[in-house]
This record gives C-alpha cells, sequence and structure tokens, in this order.
C-alpha cells in the first residue's frame, strides 16, 4: 500500500490538543500510522503576523487514492473547527500531503509533492525525522539533503509544553 506523508499544523487554541485528535482522525479514516514525528514549534511562514504553530508529520499507510485523501483530510479539518479565511492565516489545525509515495500529482485542487517542502524549514525538519532517506520525485533529492540545502531560516525546534492551555486535557 502507498505511504503518504502528511503535516499537521495549528496556531491557535489547544494546539497540541489538535494535532492528537487529527492524529486521532487520520488513524480512523486515511490508513494506519506507521510513524509520527516528535512535535515541533514553529515560527509562521508567509504571514509572520500571528503566533507560532505547533507542527508534526504522520506516516501513513493508506488504500486512498490521492484526491480520497485529500477529501477525508478536508472532513478532518472542518469536523475540528478549521475555517479558512486567509491564506497562510491562523488556524486551529491544518493538514498537508507532502508526498505520496513517489507519484507525482498536478490537479487544479491537489499538486504532490507539496509546491512548498522544498522551501519550509517547518516541513522539512519533522519530515527529515521520519524520512530522511525518501527521494523528492521531482527533485530527485532525499528529503535530508533538501533539508541542508532549505533556504528557510525561521526556526523550528522540539516543542516542550510549557503553557496550560497546550497540555493535554484530562
Amino acid at each position: 500500500m502507498p505511504l503518504v506523508y502528511l503535516l499537521t499544523g495549528g496556531n491557535i487554541g489547544n494546539r497540541l490538543l489538535k494535532l492528537q485528535q487529527a492524529r486521532q482522525l487520520v488513524g480512523l479514516h486515511i490508513g494506519s500510522i506507521l510513524q509520527t514525528s516528535a512535535v515541533y514549534e514553529t515560527a509562521p511562514w508567509g504571514n509572520t503576523r500571528q503566533p507560532p504553530f505547533l507542527n508534526q508529520v504522520l506516516e501513513v499507510e493508506t488504500a486512498l487514492p490521492p484526491q480520497e485523501v485529500l477529501a477525508q483530510i478536508h472532513r478532518i479539518e472542518k469536523k475540528l473547527g478549521r475555517i479558512r479565511r486567509e491564506k497562510w492565516g491562523q488556524r486551529t489545525i491544518d493538514i498537508d500531503i507532502l508526498l505520496y509515495d513517489l507519484e507525482v500529482v498536478e490537479t487544479e485542487k491537489l499538486t504532490i509533492p507539496h509546491p512548498f517542502l522544498p522551501l519550509r524549514r517547518f516541513a522539512l525538519t519533522p519530515l527529515a525525522e521520519v524520512a530522511a532517506q525518501v527521494l523528492h520525485p521531482q527533485l530527485h533529492l532525499t528529503i535530508e539533503q533538501l533539508l541542508r540545502q532549505c533556504p528557510d531560516a525561521l526556526p523550528v525546534s522540539v516543542y516542550h509544553p510549557r503553557a496550560a492551555d497546550d497540555l493535554p486535557a484530562g
């Protein structure tokens, strides 16, 4: 079965709880989660006037084709309170398809590999943790190589919960 690499992230509300809920729903509706990266706290990219994000990569074995993975992602985001207001704006949860095996998909609604992947340290760092030697199907470089040459200098660090609003519920 194909492997899909998903990046989960959010920067408003209980960020850690939303990542946990997204992970559970991905496991229920997309496929078996084989690996997860650590949770990283990352500076916002694009629109930098917003709170920092928490991000995590999930390696998922799926029977779903790429378009159905995207449809399930949109359902999960909606269920977790995602409202699309502005590009690169604040959000409770965001789930991006970074890679789907070695497939290249270019449609009006879906581009795989994610077109900004080589430019985003916040995506490459957790992806390299679980898939360092995986090849980018268009650039023919490993994720580890892409991370080493990434021009993005925004901070990315392993997250250690310290704020009450990011502690797990219960």
